[in-house]
């Protein structure tokens, strides 16, 4: 993070540079969580800037960030505040536009902070119980209601472990109006206990042989 937000610096429109994700919440563990990062800009993202953007990743994801899935969503501070505004999005090695979801606006609010420039806080409005809900329920209605309708997305293990681990965090947020960690969501996942035992193991780094791939897949999927 420190390199990001040192190269960044030098392109002098990037005025804010926050943390979210697991790392915001504690959760954070080397070599298995991604880095989930938000920079805020002092205009719109240009074809000129994105270009920009994809030579600082890419330099980085060569060297002092390889292996640590770092992303970052680049927001026109302009339009913070749009929850359907798509912004430039560096993620598994390549630019794409994406909004910037109201669960990732909850974690830099509840739980962010910066890097570098203003804390989160200072830049989004306090988040309340219902709108946490609002925000997971837009995740599960969305993002995994696609899902659901393309059974072979399931036969990855990371879309397979991502969906047990978001129902839970859904369920709990939707009763309690606050989020839960990955690691805690395992414990809630509603799935046997040889795919729980699975989803722990790969939570903390081990290497452990899965089960059969298309068993995973239809269990994590139904």
């Amino acid at each position: 993070m420190t390199a990001l937000s040192a190269r960044l610096s030098e392109l002098g429109w990037v005025t804010d540079l926050l943390v979210a994700g697991s790392l915001a919440t504690g959760d954070h563990v080397p070599g298995v969580s991604d880095l989930d990062l938000v920079a805020v800009v002092d205009g719109p993202v240009g074809a000129e800037r994105e270009a920009a953007l994809v030579a600082v990743h890419r330099d980085l994801d060569r060297g002092d960030a390889a292996g640590a899935d770092l992303g970052c969503v680049y927001v026109d501070e302009a339009r913070l505040l749009d929850p359907a505004a798509l912004h430039p999005t560096w993620t598994h090695g390549s630019l794409v536009q994406r909004i910037l979801s109201g669960v990732t606006r909850v974690e830099l609010v509840r739980h962010g902070f910066a890097v570098s420039g203003r804390a989160p806080a200072d830049l989004l409005p306090p988040v309340t119980d219902d709108e946490v809900r609002a925000a997971v329920r837009a995740e599960i209605c969305g993002y995994w209601r696609w899902a659901s309708r393309r059974p072979r997305m399931w036969l990855s293990p990371v879309i397979a472990d991502l969906g047990l681990t978001s129902m839970a965090r859904g369920r709990y947020a939707l009763a309690t109006g606050d989020l839960l960690t990955k690691t805690a969501a395992i414990e809630q996942a509603d799935a046997p206990a040889w795919l729980l035992d699975q989803l722990r193991a790969r939570r903390r780094g081990e290497v452990r042989r899965a089960c059969a791939r298309p068993r995973r897949a239809l269990r994590c999927h139904r």
